[in-house]
């Protein structure tokens, strides 16, 4: 089941849309060109990426049809770049936690998939503290335990 949702998360997707800290532990202005993503040379999305910085950066494209396009103009601007390069696909987000929340917070997410399995991971920030999804317009649409974590899709009702 838990490899089902996984695979359901990776499906259709034509463009992501990641924070700058998921792309990298740089903080300020780019300090040079030479940090490229966690993830080498062949990163896994396979489709434009878009992330939100305040810094400019030209683009970077890599191996296997990854190119990172950098966003200074906010999550509006960051949104419609990439549903414009998902060519009718569906436009993943895929984090860190401040930009979820943001695109939550502005009534921008239709789907949200949350896998809970009781496993301790220390502090962080947290998801949803202070975001009323039910305010917000969300409903639980599915919801499946599996022996490793509880799956849970939220839906955006209009």
């Amino acid at each position: 089941m838990d490899d089902e949702f996984a695979a359901r998360g990776l499906s259709n997707i034509g463009a992501w849309i990641l924070g700058r800290n998921m792309f990298g532990p740089i903080r300020g202005p780019w300090p040079d060109d030479k940090w490229k993503g966690w993830w080498g040379e062949n990163p896994p999305y396979h489709v434009p990426v878009f992330v939100l910085t305040n810094h400019p950066r030209d683009s970077i494209t890599m191996d296997g049809g990854t190119t990172f396009h950098f966003v200074t103009e906010g999550i509006e601007a960051a949104l419609k770049l990439a549903t414009d390069a998902s060519d009718g696909q569906d436009v993943r987000l895929g984090g860190g936690v401040r930009t979820i929340r943001q695109y939550l917070r502005a009534k921008l997410v239709d789907e949200v998939h949350l896998a809970i399995s009781p496993i301790l991971l220390g502090s962080g920030e947290h998801l949803l503290e202070g975001i009323d999804l039910r305010e917000l317009g969300y409903q639980c649409s599915e919801y499946v335990p599996s022996s490793r974590a509880m799956h849970v899709l939220l839906r955006r009702q209009e």
